[in-house]
């Protein structure tokens, strides 16, 4: 009974203290996907997430309801930093719905011409006020029938302290005239939340963030669990203690909520916490220390890399390539060291019998490229000996001592001036099970596969690699074909012999696959990236430092004249491919099984014009 009747109490004044209009509310899911396109088209960061945002503890003065129900204390606010942009999970400010849409759509518009950084919040918040109308003179009506609906829901001015009625004033009248108020009298409370302006970010700062990056890992792959994105929470670092060990705390009296902070030591909990997301979503604030010992710390030490007796073979001392930093806006040099790798254990195979069949229609299929069969001649190595060649050669050396010229001549199926570079990410992420039988490494072999198949009937040049990566230090290129080989047995046991690896450092592995490609001497150069996922990597590379590095890459290789395309089977790539290769220059493979197939009929396309 007494719960009942708390219950309906509870319900009976939060309902009561309630500012908002609950018949009229908008949710950010409702318009989450035109809010991003005014976002990006009105002049937004193209890389940035536009997400629902928290609630956070806002310091106002709360009317006597509030007070008892405990209402209004935390409060959903629109805000952006490097990464994204947070807009409120629902808005409920107006009575009317279309009020409440417009208001999400205007916020978006500011922050597409904002920075996100203050040095006052209010002066700062009326002169990008007036930026953006001046900008967009079409928005002027939308704005007044905001900014007034909005003042005539505020509470009354005369009900408030003396010092408090200034402020309340002054943001009046810089809503309604936005860059005529230049100064703000300084009062105990922050204002009554002003919904048409943005707020600074909840985050911590970028010097606290860049302490800790380091020691943030998430393998790829490792969880198949989905990430809650509706919302971020606020954060609060602390030191941790000097004992040894931390100690749980049990009073009878007293039982802690999830809310009520104890220094325990849970970086060396062996056990998993299935609980973890449902304890991060009770919670209003997540504290962490950086001194705490972490399960990873003590064993990545030794998985980080296989030892040199099971790894695969390097060659030569590792290439030192730069690497882009998009906070400087500059190349940083010899940043990355990549180091090429042939496959270990690799043997001469050939090819697998169940793709012998589809082998044989894709050849069908791409001998129709072969415009003209012709003799090259004065080779080094071909088919048969070149009798003109060997001839003069043989009449020379009579007369005079002469070095040896091209004895041999080739049979070449097409006259065709192209030359293409198959990249496949081998990160770990790649050992994932696509069903009860296969994994994205065994479609990615496979495709492969009947690529070189492909591309050996139609007598294209064309090279394999592969990459994955452990930090800047250590990105590994594999070398399965390069240009000067045929394909052979020897090309097939190679790829036959791939495994999943590591992380995705794209960036540095396009530099050096466009290197190679752009040495080749034909017309046409074609650089093509499969993948399964995001750029990532775990010193500093994740989010948009990856993203933005890749795209750096894939624009020097247009520089170079090279033709990028992407082929990725990672169902979000929707999500930041466009920006990283442009809006025509990839495909998602909604049906990873299909990619052998699929792969060498892209390459078609690609190509037949």
């Amino acid at each position: 009974m007494e719960e009942w009747v708390g219950s309906i109490w509870h319900q009976f004044i939060t309902r009561k203290a309630s500012t908002e209009f609950e018949q009229a509310k908008v949710n950010f899911d409702q318009v989450s996907k035109s809010v991003g396109i005014v976002f990006r088209a009105l002049g937004g960061d193209a890389v940035k997430r536009v997400e629902a945002a928290n609630h956070r503890d806002y310091l106002s003065r709360k009317s006597f309801l509030q007070k008892i129900s405990g209402d209004n204390q935390q409060i959903s606010l629109a805000w952006q930093d490097e990464d994204s942009l947070r807009l409120p999970e629902h808005i409920a400010v107006f009575p009317q719905q279309e009020l409440n849409a417009d208001l999400y759509i205007w916020l978006a518009v500011l922050a597409a011409n904002h920075s996100g950084r203050f040095k006052h919040w209010a002066i700062d918040n009326q002169q990008l006020v007036v930026d953006v109308l001046n900008k967009f003179p079409p928005l002027k009506p939308r704005y007044q029938r905001l900014a007034q609906a909005f003042v005539k829901l505020r509470p009354s001015v005369e009900k408030r302290p003396v010092a408090e009625q200034q402020m309340e004033q002054a943001i009046i009248d810089a809503i309604l005239s936005p860059g005529s108020v230049t100064e703000f009298p300084t009062v105990n409370y922050a204002p009554q939340v002003v919904f048409l302006w943005l707020y600074p970010s909840a985050q911590a700062g970028e010097q606290i963030q860049a302490e800790y990056a380091d020691d943030v890992e998430e393998p790829e792959g490792s969880n198949g669990k989905k990430q809650n994105k509706a919302g971020r929470k606020k954060s609060e670092r602390v030191e941790s203690s000097n004992s040894r060990d931390g100690m749980m705390i049990f009073r009878l009296e007293s039982l802690f909520s999830w809310s009520e902070f104890a220094n325990l030591d849970r970086g060396n909990d062996d056990s998993d916490d299935d609980d973890g997301d449902r304890v991060a979503d009770d919670l209003d604030k997540i504290t962490i220390s950086k001194q705490q010992d972490q399960k990873s710390a003590r064993i990545k030490i030794d998985l980080d890399l296989p030892s040199s007796s099971e790894d695969d073979i390097p060659l030569g001392e590792g290439i030192k390539l730069p690497e882009w930093d998009y906070r400087k806006q500059q190349l940083v040099s010899d940043r990355c060291l990549l180091q090429p790798m042939l496959p270990k254990d690799a043997v001469a195979q050939k090819l697998p019998v169940h793709l012998q069949k589809t082998a044989k229609n894709i050849q069908a299929q791409f001998e129709q490229l072969q415009t003209l069969r012709y003799w090259l001649k004065s080779q080094q190595q071909g088919e048969e000996l070149d009798l003109n060649a060997w001839l003069d050669f043989h009449v020379e050396r009579q007369i005079s001592p002469t070095a040896e010229k091209g004895l041999y001549q080739s049979f070449r199926g097409n006259n065709r001036d192209l030359s293409c570079l198959l990249l496949a990410d081998l990160s770990m992420s790649t050992d994932s099970y696509l069903d009860n039988e296969m994994r994205v490494i065994d479609v990615v072999r496979d495709s492969m596969l009947l690529f070189g198949e492909a591309l050996n009937v139609v007598g294209d040049n064309f090279a394999m690699y592969g990459f994955s990566s452990v930090k800047r230090s250590h990105v590994r290129f594999t070398m399965l074909k390069n240009f000067k080989e045929s394909y052979d047995d020897n090309v097939r046991g190679r790829i036959q012999a791939i495994r999943p690896g590591f992380y995705t450092r794209m960036g540095a592995a396009i530099r050096q696959a466009s290197k190679i490609l752009q040495e080749q001497k034909s017309s046409q150069k074609l650089l093509l990236i499969l993948t399964d996922g995001k750029p990532n990597d775990i010193d500093h590379y994740e989010g948009r430092f990856g993203i933005e590095d890749t795209k750096q890459a894939i624009l020097e290789a247009k520089q170079m004249g090279l033709k990028p395309f992407c082929i990725t089977v990672d169902k979000e790539a929707e999500e930041y491919l466009p920006y990283i290769f442009g809006r025509h220059s990839y495909t998602v493979m909604l049906s990873p099984s299909q990619l052998p197939v699929c792969l060498p009929q892209i390459y078609h396309r690609l190509t037949a014009h």
